[in-house]
């Protein structure tokens, strides 16, 4: 499963990239496979609760400091497979070239 979630801290000022990074770094030590972008960060694991665990935990540190969060969470859930971070893009990728 691939979860892809952004946290946006509410009420602490326009600049939250420290407060995103405290809850990327959940991420970056959960040892999941993960990707950061501009937008989003990309966690996979194997289970619903072990990749579930981990944004609970990212979202409680980025939030730490802040009164209100928002959360936007969107979820791949397809039992079996696994690498898709990697696969899928090399599946688009390999249309683009073609």
């Amino acid at each position: 499963m691939i979860v892809a979630f952004s946290v946006t801290p509410l009420g602490v000022g326009e600049d939250v990239g420290e407060y995103v990074a405290d809850a990327v770094r959940v991420v970056r030590e959960s040892g999941l496979p993960h990707r950061t972008d501009a937008m989003f960060t990309s966690v996979e694991g194997e289970s619903w609760d072990e990749v579930m665990d981990v944004v609970k935990r990212a979202v409680a540190a980025g939030a730490a400091p802040a009164p209100r969060v928002s959360l936007v969470l969107k979820a791949d859930i397809r039992p079996g497979v696994s690498d898709g971070l990697t696969s899928k893009v090399e599946t688009v990728e390999r249309y683009l070239a073609g």
